[in-house]
């Protein structure tokens, strides 16, 4: 009499199907915060979400791999709609590319936090000024209502508003540090680092972990950030893209 042998399922030794993991929030964190912490500011449509255009140009999906989350984001965008979409994007052939690379994310895992006495909270009424130093120094994406994402610190002399940080994304158990930008004339006194590490312990109060982006040619900011106990967790894509079709005039 023969004997056939068949492969076990995972249901006949009574183990189950081992499950995908979940996402880490800070490998898709525009889609965790306006899921979470930033819910309010977000608009959506299925599985696409963005900030309002004057606060932030990100974008994202739930999963960056699912054509059918892109053709959500087209909706949301509109024909011709552009957003700034970062992590993995798997981007479809009918969208376009319009610039982007790779950038570094650090996160502060062995990072000092210290509240700074002489550091103020900046509000709406500081947003010319604020706007006015982004100018000069171009930190990265900052629009009108970008200081409604989080706290703004800036430290001021004579009056004139010389260094910021502040917070940006929030996805699950972490806020992102962004904005971080010295007046060229005040450069080389570790106003920077005082910002940072005062952001971040209004981030470690709230039981949180800083973590920030920069550009890998940046490299003196990068110096400065691992030297403050920021470590590379990953290089994520930042790409700016279109949907397709032609924009409405």
């Amino acid at each position: 009499m023969s004997t056939s042998v068949h492969p076990a399922h995972p249901s006949d030794s009574g183990a189950e199907p081992l499950a995908a993991a979940a996402p880490h929030p800070l490998d898709n964190p525009v889609w965790f915060a306006l899921t979470g912490a930033h819910a309010r500011f977000a608009e959506r449509y299925g599985r696409a979400v963005r900030y309002p255009g004057d606060m932030s140009p990100f974008a994202s999906l739930e999963d960056q791999a699912d054509p059918a989350a892109w053709a959500d984001l087209a909706e949301l965008l509109g024909p011709g709609g552009t957003a700034l979409v970062t992590g993995s994007p798997v981007v479809p052939g009918d969208w376009e590319v319009l610039e982007g690379g790779e950038g570094v994310q650090l996160v502060g895992t062995d990072l000092r936090v210290a509240h700074d006495p002489q550091a103020v909270l900046l509000g709406a009424d500081d947003v010319p000024e604020v706007m006015d130093l982004i100018s000069r120094t171009r930190p990265g994406p900052f629009a009108s209502r970008t200081i409604e994402l989080g706290s703004y610190l800036g430290v001021r002399e004579n009056g004139r508003l010389i260094a910021m940080a502040g917070e940006r994304m929030r996805p699950s158990g972490g806020t992102e540090i962004s904005a971080v930008c010295t007046d060229p004339d005040h450069r080389g006194r570790g106003l920077a680092s005082r910002l940072i590490r005062a952001v971040a312990a209004g981030i470690a109060d709230r039981g949180e972990t800083p973590f920030l982006h920069a550009d890998p040619r940046n490299t003196n900011a990068i110096r400065l950030y691992e030297s403050m106990g920021f470590a590379l967790r990953r290089r994520p894509l930042f790409l700016l893209v279109r949907a397709p079709g032609d924009a409405t005039v």
